[in-house]
């Protein structure tokens, strides 16, 4: 399976619109070059535009949905589409992740369960979500995480209890802390011996400076490929059968003691 990350540079100066216009070309670029396309959180307003999180939602079968679904189709390829800000039908916000099949239809929805802000920002202006979510990609099931969901080790064992092989997850993640971004990006392919497809933004959001530095980790915890500062589409090739294979030879799942659900009596 071959894979590209698209590290989207968010430039206030470019309207929504025109950017998801962008986007979906460059996501019907890859027919051909790629079988799954990752792109990053919020890309269409921007991870920390939070002024604009109410006038930018929109409904799951809104305008990003459209656009997406149309280049996911063009492309013939796996399409996690980053996450947009969700105007439920009650009213409440989500951040909200996309994926569609080869054929345009959508295939998951994930609602970002841990919210970034610390009391501000997202968290108080969004609803949080509350169920993990797989995605039977053939050969390589997807576990869907967020941006900040990377710091909370035990959802990404419940992805691999859900049986996922490998996680994507989509960012707006601070150039600040990018440090922390690769790290934990690795660590988590490391202790669930799954690969992760962690696609980040350039640019900047709001005043914020964004880390780039998109990167796929394999299940052994190595570096296979990282983008710099800047826009950059990463592709690299993915050997699903390496992810048994590396279980096997260390089999370090299976001396699992604690989180497990209890013995039946």
């Amino acid at each position: 399976m071959r894979a590209s990350l698209i590290q989207i540079a968010v430039d206030p100066a470019e309207s929504p619109n025109s950017r998801r216009a962008r986007v979906a070309s460059l996501v019907a670029e890859q027919r051909g070059v790629a079988d799954l396309v990752v792109l990053p959180e919020l890309w269409p307003v921007g991870a920390f535009a939070y002024e604009s999180f109410a006038a930018e939602a929109e409904p799951l079968d809104g305008p990003t949905h459209r656009a997406m679904a149309k280049a996911a189709a063009e492309a013939s390829v796996w399409l996690h589409a980053g996450s947009v800000v969700e105007r439920a039908p009650d009213g409440a916000l989500y951040n909200t992740a996309l994926v569609f099949s080869p054929s345009g239809e959508l295939a998951a929805t994930y609602r970002k369960i841990h919210r970034f802000g610390f009391d501000t920002g997202e968290a108080v202006m969004m609803a949080a979500g509350d169920a993990l979510v797989t995605v039977p990609v053939p050969d390589l099931p997807l576990g869907v995480a967020t941006c900040y969901d990377l710091r909370f080790p035990e959802m990404f064992r419940g992805l691999v209890d859900a049986g996922a092989l490998a996680f994507v997850v989509s960012a707006g993640w601070p150039a600040r802390r990018r440090e922390h971004w690769t790290l934990l990006a690795r660590a988590r392919a490391v202790e669930n011996q799954a690969y992760v497809l962690a696609c980040g933004t350039g640019g900047t959001h709001a005043g914020v400076p964004q880390a780039g530095h998109s990167l796929v980790v394999d299940p052994w915890g190595e570096v296979l490929a990282e983008a710099g500062d800047g826009e950059e589409t990463l592709t690299v090739d993915l050997d699903p059968a390496l992810v048994a294979t590396t279980r096997d030879r260390f089999p370090a799942l299976k001396d699992r003691l604690l989180g497990l659900a209890p013995p039946r009596r």
